[in-house]
């Protein structure tokens, strides 16, 4: 089974083509960054590029559109906005699903509302080695189609080595996630290290090196997810 690859990108008016990009070099999935002023789990390289894009004005409306205009150019493929809880409380809970969904998302992740709490908003859920049986369990059983499991304990960015957490996460939650698909995060840059994390899970999740590259426009990017692509499907 080919194992998925889900490129994040932050939300601004280059993002549409950039995604495009992303998408014909391989990628599955497309998440979205919603700004937020506050970013808890983002690491250096994604928090600024959240303030890059609040000071060039987006904000939930512009980012709305930023999806729009991303769905008319990716076709079918999957793509989730990224945000955090305060964003949603502001907008309205049910408002942003709605219009969300409208605009184009598949699903939604929000960083910090955990499994439980807001059960009537579908969305991916997070899980990490901090995470107990339990916790899991109830993750899994409530999920949007898959598990985004955080590989360490920290904020995101590239590392020169692979989680060594990630081994005994995936074996603990494929005990109990009655086959949901496993996407490891956080902390994988290069295509070997996607392809060492593939190798446990199901797929694997590129944010802040991608985000990185994506300064470097479109014909970047997918060169980049290209070599991510071919390290995946090699395993």
């Amino acid at each position: 089974m080919s194992k998925a690859l889900v490129i994040y990108l932050m939300a601004g008016a280059d993002t549409p083509q950039l995604a495009a990009a992303a998408v014909e070099g391989g990628a599955d999935i497309v998440e979205i960054g919603f700004p937020f002023s506050d970013p808890l789990a983002d690491g250096p390289v994604i928090r600024a590029a959240a303030e890059r894009a609040l000071a060039a004005g987006m904000r939930t409306a512009a980012c709305l559109e930023c999806l729009a205009s991303t769905r008319a150019l990716v076709g079918d493929t999957p793509l989730i906005p990224m945000t955090y809880a305060s964003l949603l409380e502001a907008y309205g809970w049910e408002r942003f699903a709605a219009d969300a969904h409208a605009h184009g998302a598949t699903s939604l992740i929000v960083s910090d509302v955990p499994a439980g709490q807001r059960p009537e908003l579908r969305r991916v859920h997070l899980v990490a080695p901090t995470s107990t049986d339990e916790r899991i369990r109830l993750a899994a059983s409530t999920t949007d189609g898959w598990l985004y499991l955080v590989t360490l304990t920290g904020t995101t960015g590239a590392r020169a080595e692979l989680s060594t957490a990630l081994d005994g996460l995936v074996e603990r939650t494929r005990r109990v996630a009655d086959g949901v698909p496993l996407y490891a995060g956080f902390g994988i840059s290069t295509p070997e290290q996607a392809a060492a994390a593939a190798a446990l899970a199901d797929g694997v999740v590129v944010g802040s090196r991608a985000v990185q590259v994506a300064e470097d426009g479109p014909d970047a990017l997918g060169g980049y997810v290209a070599s991510l692509r071919t390290a995946l499907d090699e395993v």
